[in-house]
C-alpha cells in the first residue's frame, strides 16, 4: 500500500492548530522521543528553530548546473550565517515591517548601505525522523509570513510558492514578489511522500519585489506532520467555507459551495428541507477543484424546484461528516422591502478588521438578503490562509444569505486563471457570449486573420468570464457583476491565430475586454425586468486615491450606465471613500440629481491618500464628488422598498489621521433614490425631499382585465377596463420578442365607449413575448403604458365562453347557461365536458350550447371543457354552472 493511498483524512488530526510550541530544527533540541513509528503532534519547525541563511546577494548554487542544488540534503551551508527567526529589515535597520518586528536583521542592501536591494535571501534548516516514521506521515502542513515573495522546498522538492509568478527556474538571484506594503501570511500542505526517515531539509527562498523595496521579512512559525489514516475511512471533520450564491432565478433555486473537511471526503451532497418541516431532499454536488496546494476538495451544487418566499434548512458534506444545519429563505417576488450590504475591499486585516466590519454590518442590516463585494476580498489569490480568514469573517452571513462578489486585481495575484475564485464560488453562467454582445460579435465573422483572432478572443472570454461576469434578479433588483481587471495573461487564449494587420485585436486586448463587457451590459440592462438595477466591479470609473485613473473603463462603461440610468454603481480598489454623480444629472434643485450614483468604498484595514484637487479624476472628467474621505473603513446598508433605495454608509473603523471627526459606528454618508412606476427618478441628499408628483388628471385610467396570467394562449387578447367616463377611442398593444418589436396592433373602440371592458387582439407564432399596452381617450390623452409577459401556443384551438349575449374571457366564472364559440384555422374536431365527448365533424367553427346541468356531461358546480382540433392539439377551460 502506498502512502498516498493512506493519507486521506489528515486534517482531523491537526484541527485548527496553527502555532507550534516545541523547538525544532537543524541546531535545535530534537523533539521528545516517541514510539518507534508514531508521528509526533509537536511541530518539527517552530518560532525557535535555528536557520542557516545567506543574505549577501551571491548565488548559493556556486556554479552548479542544478541551480536548486542548495535546496537538497547534503548541501554544505556551514559558511552561512545562523540565527532563529523571524528575519527582516526596514530601510536597512531592525525595525517594524508593517505590523511585525523581526528578531534577526537581514542585510538588505547589496553594498550594506543603500539600494539596490539584495534580490533574494536563502534559508535552510532540518529535522530528523526516526526509522519508520516517514511512512506514517500523511501530509506536511506549514505556515509562514513573507514580504515580498517566497518559495519553499523540502528535501529538494518544491512544496509551496507565494507571490512567485516572476520566479524562473534558471536562476536563484532575482527580484520577484507582489510588492504588497505589509507582510502576508501563507500556508501550505503537501503529501507526506516528500519526507524520508533520518534528516529532512527545509529550504526557503525569500524575494524582494524590486531593487528599491523598503523592507524584507520572513517568519516560519510552524511546520507540522499529520499522521496518515486507513484508505476509505471518512474522517468526521465538517466542511468549512459554506457559502450561498444566487442563481439567475433565486425565487426557485439556490447554489451552495463549501470546502471539504478532509481529504477522505471524495464526494459531496446538499441535504435540504422546508424549515417548517417536510421531507429531506438530497442533491449531489460536483467537485470544483483542489487549489493553492490545499489538498481538500471544493464542492458546489445548485438545488432547483424550490418554492418562492420559503424558508429552508440545509446542510452540506457527506454521510459521517455533515456541516451543521443552516437556514435561508428563497426570494419572494411579492416582497419589495429588504436590505442588502455593500462592502469595498476586505483585503488587509482579514483576521482582525474584517470580522469586526462584518459583525457591525450584520447588526445594522437584520433584514439583509445578502452582500455585494467590490473585489479584492483577499490580498493574494494563491494564499489559502487569507481565503480561510475571509470566510471565517463571513461565516454566518455567507451560510445564510447570498454573496454576490466581483473579482479584483488581487484575486489574480498568484492565481492568474482565478482557480481559487471559481473553486470557492458558484455563480450564474449568464456571462457575455457572441449572442449577447450585439454588433460587436460581427467582428468575429469571416475568414480574415483579423476575424479569426477576434473569434479566438471572444471564445476564450466567453469561457473565462463565467462566474466573474454575471447577473441575478432578486425581488425587483437586478444585481450585475462585471470584471474590471485587465491582464493579458488571463485574457490571451492558449492558441491565438496569427494576425499582422494594424487592426488586429491583439493590439488592444485590455480595451476590447472592457468593450466586450460593455456590449453585454447594454444588452443585460435593455432586457432587465427589474425596477432597480445596480452594478458592482473593482477598479473605479472615477478614481479617488492618489495616482489612480481608469480612462478605459470610463470610456466604455460610463456611457452604458448613463444611457440606462442605472441606480447604483458600487466600486472598490482605491482604499478611500467617495460618492458622487455625473454632471449631466444635475437638476435645478440643490441636493437633487436624477442619474446613477457612483460609490467607492473601503471595508478593510488598508488606507491610501486622496488625490489632489488639481488631479481629481472626478472633477477633471465631468463628475462631482459629494463626499470623499481617507483613513476610513466603511460598510454600506441599502434598504430597498417599492419606491426607493435608501443608502447609508457606516464608519466601522478609522485611522488616527482620518478625514472625519465622526465616531466609529456613525452614519458616514446617506442618500435616497426615489423612482415612480414610470421610471422617473430623483437622488436626494439626507434631509432633502424628492419633488412631489402631481396627479396627471389628463390621463385616462385603465386597468388590465386579461390575460390575467402568463398563458399559454392561442392568441393574444389584451382586454382593459376604463375606470373613468371620458370614453376611449383605441387600445394599443406593442408586442416584443426579447428586445425586438414583432407586432404593433390597435383596436378602435366603437363610438368612444365610456367605462367598460375593451380589447385589442393579435395573432402570434408560438413563443414568449413581452407586451406594452396603453389606451387613448377621445381627447387624445394616453394612459400610462404598462407591461405584461405572455406565452403563446399557436397550436392550441380556441374557445370563447359566452353567457347569454355577453362575451367574457374569464375562465372559472359562474353561469346560468353557457355556449362555447369554437374556432380555429385547423378546424375543431371534438369537445368534451367532464370526459363526455361530442364529435363536431371537422368544423372550422361551431356553437355548442348547454342550457342546464345534466346535458352533455355538464353538472351543477365546477366543469371542465377540453377542445380538440384535427391535429390533436387541445385547450382546456374551467367553468361553473349554477
Amino acid at each position: 500500500m502506498t502512502k498516498t493511498a493512506r493519507r486521506r483524512g489528515r486534517r482531523a488530526a491537526v484541527g485548527a492548530a496553527l502555532a507550534g510550541v516545541v523547538a525544532a530544527g537543524a541546531l535545535a533540541t530534537p523533539p521528545p522521543a516517541t514510539a518507534a513509528t508514531e508521528v509526533s503532534s509537536a511541530p518539527v519547525v517552530d518560532a525557535s528553530t535555528t536557520w542557516r541563511y545567506l543574505d549577501d546577494g551571491t548565488d548559493p548554487a556556486r556554479g552548479d548546473a542544478n541551480v536548486r542544488a542548495w535546496t537538497a540534503p547534503g548541501y554544505d551551508d556551514s559558511a552561512w550565517k545562523q540565527a532563529a527567526g523571524s528575519f527582516g529589515a526596514k530601510r536597512g535597520e531592525l525595525a517594524a515591517v508593517g505590523p511585525r518586528v523581526p528578531k534577526t536583521l537581514l542585510n538588505q542592501y547589496l553594498d550594506g548601505q543603500a539600494a539596490p536591494n539584495v534580490p533574494t535571501f536563502f534559508f535552510r534548516t532540518s529535522f530528523e525522523l526516526a526509522p519508520g516514521v516517514a511512512d506514517e506521515v500523511g501530509e506536511v502542513v506549514g505556515d509562514l509570513v513573507y514580504d515580498d515573495g517566497a518559495v519553499v522546498w523540502i528535501n529538494g522538492e518544491k512544496v509551496a510558492g507565494f507571490a512567485d509568478d516572476r520566479v524562473t527556474e534558471d536562476a536563484n538571484v532575482q527580484y520577484a514578489g507582489s510588492g504588497a506594503s505589509d507582510p502576508a501570511a501563507g500556508s501550505f500542505e503537501v503529501d507526506g511522500d516528500v519526507l524520508v526517515d533520518g534528516p529532512n531539509t527545509v529550504a526557503v527562498a525569500l524575494y524582494q519585489d524590486r531593487e528599491t523595496s523598503s523592507d524584507i521579512y520572513l517568519d516560519v512559525p510552524s511546520i507540522r506532520l499529520v499522521e496518515a489514516t486507513d484508505p476509505g475511512e471518512v474522517v468526521a471533520t465538517p466542511p468549512s467555507r459554506v457559502i450561498l450564491t444566487p442563481t439567475e432565478s433565486p425565487e426557485t433555486s439556490q447554489s451552495f459551495s463549501w470546502l471539504a473537511g478532509d481529504e477522505s471526503h471524495a464526494s459531496g451532497q446538499v441535504q435540504i428541507r422546508p424549515a417548517a418541516g417536510g421531507d429531506v431532499r438530497t442533491v449531489d454536488a460536483y467537485a470544483a477543484g483542489a487549489v493553492n496546494g490545499n489538498p481538500l476538495q471544493h464542492y458546489s451544487a445548485t438545488v432547483d424546484a424550490l418554492q418562492p418566499g420559503t424558508a429552508y434548512k440545509y446542510r452540506v458534506g457527506l454521510e459521517g461528516a455533515w456541516s451543521e444545519w443552516f437556514e435561508f429563505t428563497t426570494a419572494d417576488p411579492d416582497d419589495t422591502d429588504f436590505q442588502f450590504v455593500y462592502y469595498g475591499d476586505a483585503q488587509i486585516g482579514l483576521d482582525s478588521t474584517w470580522p469586526k466590519v462584518v459583525a457591525q454590518a450584520e447588526a445594522s442590516a437584520p433584514d439583509s438578503i445578502g452582500s455585494v463585494h467590490a473585489g479584492d476580498l483577499i490580498n493574494t489569490g494563491s494564499n489559502e490562509t487569507e481565503w480561510r480568514n475571509w470566510f471565517t469573517g463571513m461565516q454566518t452571513s455567507a451560510a445564510t444569505t447570498n454573496v454576490m462578489a466581483a473579482p479584483g486585481n488581487h484575486e489574480y495575484s498568484g492565481d492568474k486563471l482565478l482557480t481559487a475564485w471559481k473553486a470557492n464560488f458558484e455563480y450564474p453562467h449568464n456571462n457575455p457570449t457572441t449572442e449577447s454582445i450585439g454588433d460587436l460579435a460581427d467582428l468575429a465573422v469571416g475568414d480574415t486573420d483579423v476575424a479569426k483572432q477576434y473569434a479566438a478572443y471572444f471564445e476564450h472570454w466567453t469561457q473565462f468570464a463565467t462566474e466573474t461576469v454575471y447577473f441575478t434578479d432578486y425581488q425587483g433588483v437586478r444585481f450585475i457583476t462585471i470584471n474590471a481587471t485587465r491582464d493579458t495573461t488571463f485574457l490571451t487564449p492558449d492558441t491565438l491565430p496569427a494576425c499582422a494587420a494594424a487592426d488586429c485585436p491583439s493590439t488592444k486586448v485590455a480595451a476590447l475586454w472592457t468593450q466586450f463587457q460593455a456590449a453585454w451590459l447594454d444588452h443585460v440592462l435593455e432586457q432587465s425586468p427589474s425596477k432597480w438595477n445596480v452594478v458592482t466591479f473593482h477598479q473605479p470609473v472615477y478614481s479617488t486615491s492618489a495616482g489612480r485613473n481608469e480612462p478605459t473603463l470610463r470610456q466604455y462603461w460610463v456611457p452604458v450606465f448613463q444611457k440606462h440610468d442605472i441606480d447604483l454603481v458600487m466600486m472598490g480598489h482605491d482604499h478611500t471613500y467617495a460618492r458622487g454623480y455625473n454632471n449631466e444629472d444635475v437638476t435645478e434643485t440643490p441636493g437633487i440629481t436624477d442619474g446613477p450614483v457612483y460609490v467607492v468604498s473601503n471595508s478593510g484595514a488598508k488606507h491610501y491618500e486622496l488625490e489632489t484637487d488639481a488631479n481629481n479624476v472626478w472633477t477633471n472628467n465631468g463628475a462631482t464628488q459629494v463626499l470623499r474621505g481617507a483613513g476610513v473603513t466603511t460598510y454600506q446598508v441599502i434598504d430597498v422598498s417599492e419606491g426607493s433605495l435608501h443608502y447609508r454608509s457606516y464608519l466601522a473603523e478609522k485611522t488616527a489621521d482620518a478625514t472625519t471627526d465622526l465616531p466609529v459606528g456613525a452614519v458616514y454618508d446617506e442618500f435616497t433614490v426615489t423612482k415612480n412606476d414610470e421610471g422617473q427618478k430623483w437622488v436626494t441628499e439626507a434631509g432633502v425631499e424628492p419633488p412631489v408628483e402631481e396627479p396627471d388628471t389628463t390621463r385616462p385610467e385603465v386597468s388590465l382585465v386579461s390575460p390575467a396570467a402568463a398563458g399559454p394562449f392561442r392568441e393574444l387578447s389584451v382586454r382593459v377596463d376604463a375606470t373613468d367616463d371620458r370614453g376611449l377611442q383605441r387600445i394599443v398593444a406593442n408586442v416584443y420578442s426579447g428586445s425586438t418589436l414583432v407586432k404593433s396592433t390597435q383596436s378602435t373602440v366603437a363610438d368612444g365607449a365610456a367605462a367598460g371592458s375593451h380589447a385589442a387582439t393579435v395573432s402570434l407564432p408560438s413563443g414568449e413575448y413581452t407586451v406594452r399596452y396603453n389606451a387613448q381617450d377621445l381627447a387624445g390623452n394616453i394612459s400610462r403604458t404598462s407591461t405584461l409577459a405572455v406565452t403563446i401556443d399557436a397550436t392550441r384551438p380556441t374557445a370563447t365562453v359566452k353567457d347569454g349575449a355577453a362575451f367574457t374571457a374569464k375562465d372559472g366564472a359562474t353561469y346560468s347557461r353557457v355556449s362555447f364559440k369554437l374556432h380555429d384555422a385547423g378546424k375543431v374536431d371534438k369537445v368534451e365536458i367532464n370526459g363526455v365527448v361530442k364529435d363536431l365533424s371537422n368544423h372550422a367553427w361551431s356553437d355548442v350550447n348547454f342550457v342546464k346541468p345534466g346535458v352533455f356531461g355538464a353538472v351543477a358546480g365546477a366543469n371542465t371543457l377540453v377542445v380538440h382540433d384535427v391535429a390533436g392539439n387541445t385547450t382546456t377551460h374551467e367553468f361553473t354552472l349554477r
